[in-house]
């Protein structure tokens, strides 16, 4: 398969740094206060939202396009949980809320929604692997 855009990243792990290849991205990297560090800094699981985020609003507009509806004033927070696994491994879990507008409530955003969840390419990628659960406001 030969990709349409590839991001590069080099990190040195959670309690450090991340820079992107063209240095659009340059972070402080660190362990949230949930979790024993001090926060001062982002972590995985917040990129990880903001990406997922990101992704799937673009995907709406263009599922929207293609279904001929304005999803213009639509908006996706993602939740990420770090969740504890058994023999001492960690997982992820998604919920996607999507707010809609009023013109975009019912069946219409629902298919919408579910439609997106089918091109987005962060829902391709963790399906079947972790849990996402879409919300609809």
């Amino acid at each position: 398969m030969t990709a349409i855009y590839t991001a590069i990243a080099t990190s040195t792990g959670r309690d450090g740094h991340s820079v992107t290849n063209d240095g659009k991205l340059d972070l402080t990297l660190a362990m949230p206060k949930e979790l024993g560090g001090d926060g001062n800094g982002t972590n995985p699981e917040q990129l990880f939202a903001v990406g997922y985020s990101a992704c799937f609003a673009s995907a709406m507009k263009l599922v929207a396009a293609r279904q001929q509806v304005d999803a213009s004033e639509a908006s996706v927070t993602a939740e990420v949980g770090l969740n504890p696994l058994d023999g001492g491994r960690f997982g992820l879990s998604v919920v996607l809320r999507v707010e809609l507008p009023d013109h975009l409530q019912g069946e219409a955003g629902r298919k919408l929604v579910e439609a997106t969840h089918q091109v987005c390419p962060y829902s391709n990628a963790t399906r079947g692997n972790i849990p996402v659960d879409l919300v609809i406001e």
